[in-house]
Formats: C-alpha cells, structure tokens, sequence
C-alpha cells in the first residue's frame, strides 16, 4: 500500500514539472514573439541608405527591407533625404572632394594638391570616406597626370557648352578673355556631373582644410541643423534642403552692390544632372549684359561670366532663397581679408563695411583654432617662401596660416618614411626646412614617392 502511494505521488510530481515546464516555454515563446514583432516594426518606420558604386538604396516595405535597383532610380537617388543616423551609415558614405586644373603654370599644381589632399584626408572627416577628382582639358593632361599615383581620378571634360554656340553676342565675344582663365573656368561646373556621390567638395589646390567640415555633411544627409555660429548672418534663413553651402568675395565689388560674386576656391555642393543641364541652358542663352552682368543683376566683377558670377546668378536669382547657405568667412574659405573699405592703420581698420552692414567682423582677428579651411590668396601661396614678418593684423594671421601648410606637408612626407624635414635653413621654425630663402626660388619642391 505504501509502495503504491509512493508512486502515485512521483506520478503527480512529474505532472507538476511538466506543467511548468510548459508554462516556461510558452511564455519564451511568447516574449520572443513580441520582441521580432516590435524589431519588425521600427524597421519597418526607419529608411536604411547606403550608398555604393552602384547606387543601390535599401529601403522599408511593408513586406521588410528590400533592394531598389539603378534602373529605378533617378539620377539624383543617391541624395534622397536620409530621415536617420543609424550608427554604420556615416561609414557607408563617400564625399568626393574634386579640383579642377585649367591649364600648365608655373606653380607647384601637384605638390598643392598633395598636401591639400593630405590636409583631407587627415582632418576633413571623421565620419565619412573620400573620394578624389581633378577635373582637366584633354590639352592638359601631362600636368595632371602625376596626380593619379597619388590616388585622384583624372577626368578629362571640355567645357560644358561650345562658346560658339552662345547665343548672346557679349558674352560669346567676351567670355573667353574673362577672369583667370576665360570660358575653361567653367569646368568646375563639372562637380555636379559626380551624382554617383552624395556630397562633392569643389576646391582650388591653394586650399587647405584645418577642420572636420562634418557639420556641413551632416546638415545636407541628415538634416541635422546648420550652427548658427558657421553662418555669415546667424538670422539668414536656412532651407529645409540644403544644396549648396559658399562664402562670398566682398573685395570684389562695392559694399552696396546687391549680389556679390561667390568665392572660387570653396564650394560645397549636391551633384545633379538636372543643375548641371539648367547651367548649361543659362550659359547657351547668354544673358550676360555689359555693365550689368548675368539677367541685368550680377556682376560685372572678376570672373562675373563663369564660375563667380554663374554660381551666385543660379542660386540667389533664380533659386533664391530655396537651396544655399552662406557660411561665416571666417570660419570657411578663410582669406584673411579686410572687412572695410579702407587701409588699416596700427591695427585699426576704416571705411565701410563691404558686408554693408553697420558692424562686421574682421577676418584677421579670428583665432586659427576656430578656422576650418583656408585660402591662400591675400596671404600669397605657400610655396612662395613669404616670410610674413610684419607686426599687422594680416601678417600675424597669414604667418600661422602658411605656417599649418608647412607642417601638413612635413606630415605628408613623414607618411612616405621620410624626416618631414627638408634641407633648407632659412626660418626653419616656419617653413620646416623647404625653404632656403625668402622667395618663389627659395622653396624646395617636393619629391613624390
């Protein structure tokens, strides 16, 4: 009897186990459930983007994630609005940062765009891969060509219309005589050809990046805001797309003129064939009047027929106020330029403000710590071996400026197993050895690997 009890009671037990067991497994079951639903349907509110040669966007369905094929896609796909910042996105993007090379000069070409590549590569982004273009005529392929050992991507283009075919008479006559390099500066209209790429930097080789320019990169993908501090007016309006991000040139005309002229050497911008065609429509019409510029509005000014001119003309006549920031001028495309009309006298400037404004901020005061990138125009070309010893507002700034140039340079050459120190004596504190004396004959030209 109690033999039988005994069992009955381990039969209950085992039962009991059981039940629980079950109850275990069900409610495992039942939470994991709910956990690949609920992933399920945040993938389903985020869009996944990444951007490759092939210009392949993942993104949600109601049946998952699925891949759209090129065939698809616009021209312009690779620049649709990324509406989050997953971790591994950042990674995923390339920026292509591209020059362009109108002819052969006596200038070092090759040795600026190897260290302004250089200044990219090891301060532009921590965020984002690069890409590098130069941008040529086929007549100036020799110049370019050692630019392709140090990993640009030479692409020869003619300028984007045949000046012949202009069909107005003062600018078809004019253009090729205007500026520093007549019609050819147009080539760097080229950059918005490159819509394999989401963002193209447009740069002259006498640039320097000093800065992550992340913030801009973020604002045009994610549509993170644009800081107000990197603004030239903090109260501009900002669009809720941004296309295209510039400073302009001041200098080159007078403080009450309406539109100024764009900077050539920095352009931050989103390729579209579409932009790059309407360019194309408003240089073959050739609505550039005498004494009046582009539409009867912008310039005449220096270069006013192509890049400097054309530029601003797209963007704040006929687009205005719907796809560019001005960036503070300081901060980007920094020149070290005076901000009023007049001389400066022991420090102290005069005149109006060519901003007309009735303040503005004077360029040269700013700390190099708070300078992104550079352009070595009125500070001369860093190759030229200028000492800048003069105790003024310009010379301080500009002696730092080709100071940073110097040592990116030594950096560069450190890459390539070298000293980082050339063989000249001359202030050596400044120049790193790659001068022996004040002067364009005193720079000592660089030996690429």
């Amino acid at each position: 009897m109690v033999h039988v009890r005994s069992t009955q009671q381990r039969r209950r037990q085992a039962a009991s186990k059981g039940v629980v067991l079950i109850g275990v497994c069900v409610v495992t079951v039942l939470i994991f459930s709910f956990v690949t639903i609920t992933l399920l349907n945040i993938l389903h509110f985020y869009h996944f983007v990444t951007f490759d040669n092939d210009s392949i966007r993942i993104e949600a369905s109601s049946n998952g994630l699925r891949k759209k094929p090129q065939s698809s896609l616009n021209s312009n796909s690779n620049t649709d609005t990324l509406l989050r910042d997953p971790p591994t996105l950042q990674k995923n993007v390339t920026i292509a940062y591209a020059v362009t090379v109108t002819g052969c000069g006596k200038d070092p070409l090759i040795e600026g765009a190897a260290v302004l590549q250089h200044s990219i590569r090891t301060r532009a982004s921590r965020a984002y891969h690069s890409h590098f273009v130069v941008f040529y005529p086929p007549e100036a392929a020799m110049c370019v060509e050692p630019l392709q050992s140090l990993g640009f991507e030479l692409i020869p283009r003619q300028v984007l219309v045949n000046v012949s075919d202009i069909q107005g008479d003062f600018l078809r006559t004019q253009i090729t005589s205007n500026g520093c390099c007549g019609e050819k500066e147009l080539l760097k209209l080229e950059a918005y050809t490159l819509v394999q790429y989401p963002i193209v930097v447009h740069l002259d080789l006498d640039v320097l990046i000093l800065q992550s320019m992340d913030a801009l990169y973020n604002s045009m993908l994610l549509q993170q805001p644009v800081p107000s501090t990197i603004l030239q007016s903090p109260s501009q309006s900002i669009p809720t797309q941004v296309n295209a991000f510039f400073t302009y040139d001041y200098n080159m005309v007078q403080p009450h003129v309406q539109y100024k002229p764009v900077q050539g050497g920095f352009l931050v911008l989103r390729p579209s064939l579409q932009v790059y065609q309407e360019y194309k429509d408003i240089v073959l019409k050739g609505d550039f009047r005498q004494n009046k510029g582009w539409g009867g509005l912008v310039g005449p000014f220096y270069g006013s027929m192509t890049f400097q001119g054309i530029v601003p003309y797209y963007y704040n006549v006929l687009k205005v106020g719907k796809q560019s920031v001005e960036l503070n001028r300081c901060i980007y495309n920094q020149m070290a330029d005076n901000p009023r009309t007049g001389k400066t006298v022991n420090d102290q400037v005069s005149g109006k403000c060519r901003t007309n404004t009735e303040t503005c901020e004077d360029c040269r005061e700013r700390p190099i710590q708070d300078i992104v990138t550079t352009h070595y125009t009125l500070c001369q070309k860093p190759w030229w071996c200028v000492p800048h010893n003069a105790n003024t507002l310009q010379h301080r700034l500009c002696r730092q400026l080709t100071q940073v140039w110097y040592q990116v340079r030594s950096e560069l050459e450190k890459s390539w197993e070298r000293s980082g120190q050339g063989p000249g004596t001359y202030d050596v504190e400044q120049f790193y050895g790659f001068c022996t004396k004040p002067g364009k004959e005193g720079y000592v030209p660089m030996v690429l690997p």
